[in-house]
């Protein structure tokens, strides 16, 4: 069966336009979701998002020297997460909104989307303990969002608690239980490109986090052969295996995506490096990566 594209950032673009590329990316997959579409339209409106995503980007960046976390970040995920939604759904996978009673599909979307883009709200108050204080910061910006959408309390009420438990687990400390949950801290994981390396590289942060993220030129997000979901990570340089097992791996094997989600990591081009690794596989049955 011949893979289909679902999404990809262009990571050599200047920051406008990869905000630019996430935003139709994402209004092109909610197109046939009225309620999600609204909720992503008030959220990027939204006064104390945006200036959570820029405070929680001053820390991250400026403070710590850790790569983009701010409304760029949240963009690039959101988008992300809704394209791994749409491959789930076009499989048959039944999402936790529809098992426990909240709502419909389009309803997954909304938590799915509004999860993704406020995970990392809680760093404008420090990386330590951000998830906790992500939940407490989005409850307000949920409550606005959700109340314009959802007139049944009780739905609404279910439904922010599958958001709060994406934004909580999206570090895997603890684990996300919900498969919504679990597209958030796999889409987390996808943004791995040197578009967000660079900026901490520029700052004086050179690690093996900031390198390695250099080394990732690209992210496709594709219909798998055998599960649900293949993401391809291109590199230029092998160094980039580090962020791929350390950032994205890790967050497929340790979320309730596992069943549904593969991952293959592949070095191309004529650059300057000696490519140790050409392509590699995440296992279906067993937590490494092997060759291809």
């Amino acid at each position: 069966m011949p893979m289909t594209e679902e999404r990809v950032v262009h990571v050599a673009s200047p920051k406008a336009k990869l905000y630019a590329e996430a935003d139709q990316a994402i209004r092109e997959h909610l197109k046939a979701f009225p309620k999600a579409l609204k909720a992503y339209e008030l959220l990027i409106q939204d006064p104390e998002a945006r200036a959570g995503w820029n405070m929680a980007n001053y820390l991250t960046m400026r403070k710590l020297g850790y790569n983009d976390h701010g409304r760029v970040h949240a963009l690039l995920t959101g988008a992300a997460s809704v394209a791994i939604l749409r491959l789930l759904s076009e499989a048959g996978v039944r999402l936790d909104t529809l098992e426990s009673g909240a709502g419909e599909l389009e309803d997954a979307y909304v938590v799915v989307l509004l999860s993704t883009m406020l995970h990392d709200l809680g760093n404008q108050v420090h990386r330590v303990g951000h998830e906790a204080f992500g939940v407490t910061l989005a409850l307000p910006i949920l409550n606005r969002i959700l109340e314009k959408i959802y007139p049944d309390p009780e739905q609404r009420t279910a439904l922010r608690a599958l958001i709060l438990h994406g934004i909580y687990s999206h570090d895997l400390n603890p684990e996300p239980l919900t498969l919504e949950a679990g597209i958030t801290a796999v889409a987390d994981g996808t943004d791995i490109t040197k578009g967000r390396g660079r900026k901490a590289f520029a700052l004086g942060s050179i690690d093996i986090h900031s390198i390695s993220a250099l080394a990732v030129d690209e992210v496709r997000i594709l219909k798998g052969e055998k599960v649900p979901v293949e993401i391809q990570v291109t590199m230029n340089n092998s160094a980039g295996i580090f962020q791929v097992e350390e950032t994205l791996t890790k967050k497929v094997l340790r979320s309730p995506l596992r069943p549904y989600v593969t991952v293959v990591a592949m070095t191309e081009g004529d650059g300057g490096d000696q490519r140790i690794v050409h392509r590699v596989r995440l296992h279906e049955s067993e937590d490494r990566f092997v060759l291809d």
